[in-house]
């Protein structure tokens, strides 16, 4: 009987997690097997998949293959982007990134690891924690990431030994120490052989700690740690003028997603950066109206008094408005193959605003192996540098650690419009 029977139907929120770790360490078996023991794979997906494998002369299903979505990625034996997967439980939704191991797609990782809750760092139980280990971990760490999951794999390549297991994760605790990194959890498993994944198994009976699928079915969602300020980007300005209802003549309002936090009908507001006050009037979502509404949904807020509101304004409690500012310091990771020019003039893309910005200085260039700061004038494709920007209008800088929404921007080239660049204030 799977241990998903067992399970009780509630709903603990959606969870985004990523996987990342060492090259072959597992990453694409790893969700293979998730998604294969948790019976979330459609029937002509696992026959194609038992097709492949048989081609490659496997006797076993190749459960990496799930991820490993783009034939030339099948072709080359590796992962070289980010791969989403979907599944959901009796308890909860999931969103898998699958990042790549290789430090040439550190852009890759930070995408991916942007908008995650949880990360599973993989290490092969034979050669323990190793550079690309500590590199992941210090990104998972850099963008936010609350909860660690550190996943010793390949556990019956080493006899299952428990040795071996309490060796590299006092390893990994010493490193963790110095990067300040505090929540962090750790589990022995066998994607291959589907050990601690969603089942227990039989080879590890000396960890009677919970498995990899109990840890996700029991993670914190986004948002529910901690109270948060209310941040609504306006994204739309809604005024049906045309209607032949008079009574939507006087119609004005504005629609978004609450990034964090909740509010309420009659709650003090103030808009940002004109610093203009009111009340919200009416909340509808889908033109029901709503008492409240909380983070992570799309509604229209109308407000008591007429004013001046466009795309780009933030809607804030009145209580927890902040000084708009146009300079900003953040970590900045260049994700374009054309570097960074400092004289050249990019925008910046916060929530729904976008304002120009210059480069101001570079304090230090991240060397993301060993963690030391070097001195530089440029950046290049996966740089990940400390920056200050001057920005041509002023925007409302949250820092990162307290808001991931409003404290994280991308850079844009004019010329091209394409993203080179991803920041987090603070």
């Amino acid at each position: 009987m799977s241990a998903l029977e067992h399970l009780p139907e509630i709903d603990n929120g959606l969870l985004r997690f990523l996987t990342c770790g060492s090259v072959d360490d597992g990453k694409s078996t790893l969700i293979g097997r998730l998604l294969f023991d948790t019976k979330t794979i459609l029937a002509d997906t696992l026959n194609a998949i038992e097709k492949t494998s048989a081609k490659r002369g496997m006797s076993a299903v190749d459960l990496s293959l799930l991820t490993d979505g783009l034939q030339a990625e099948r072709e080359q034996g590796i992962t070289i982007d980010v791969a989403y997967r979907y599944f959901s439980t009796g308890r909860r939704k999931y969103i898998i990134a699958d990042a790549p191991g290789h430090e040439q797609y550190t852009r890759n990782m930070v995408t991916a690891a942007s908008t995650a809750n949880l990360a599973i760092i993989l290490i092969d139980a034979r050669k323990g924690v190793l550079t690309q280990t500590r590199r992941h971990s210090y990104l998972a760490s850099l963008v936010g990431i609350p909860h660690l999951v550190v996943a010793v794999n390949k556990m019956d390549l080493v006899d299952y030994d428990q040795a071996v297991f309490e060796r590299i994760k006092g390893e990994y605790l010493e490193f963790a120490a110095k990067l300040g990194i505090r929540d962090v959890r750790f589990i022995p498993i066998s994607a291959l052989e589907g050990d601690m994944i969603v089942d227990r198994g039989e080879r590890l009976s000396w960890y009677d700690g919970p498995t990899l699928l109990d840890i996700l079915e029991n993670a914190p969602a986004a948002h529910t740690e901690q109270a948060e300020d209310f941040r609504f980007p306006v994204q739309f300005v809604c005024r049906p003028q045309e209607s032949a209802n008079p009574e939507l003549h006087d119609y004005r309002g504005f629609m978004g997603r609450v990034e964090s936090g909740e509010v309420a009908v009659g709650d003090a507001v103030t808009v940002l950066p004109s610093g203009a006050s009111s009340r919200v009037r009416k909340i509808e979502l889908g033109g029901v109206a709503l008492p409240r509404a909380i983070h992570e949904q799309s509604v229209t807020l109308l407000l008591e008094d007429e004013i001046d509101i466009s795309r780009g304004d933030l809607i804030v409690k009145s209580a927890e408005a902040r000084e708009p500012v146009k300079q900003i310091e953040a970590t900045v990771c260049w994700l374009s193959e054309t570097p960074l020019s400092p004289a050249r003039t990019y925008l910046v893309r916060h929530t729904t605003r976008e304002v120009k910005a210059k480069l101001a200085k570079i304090d230090y260039r991240l060397d993301v192996n060993t963690l030391e700061q070097e001195a530089t004038t440029g950046l290049a494709m996966n740089d990940i540098a400390r920056v200050t920007l001057k920005l041509a209008q002023p925007i409302i800088a949250d820092r990162y650690t307290e808001n991931r929404a409003t404290g994280a921007f991308i850079i844009i080239d004019e010329s091209t419009n394409n993203t080179v660049g991803a920041g987090m204030i603070g």
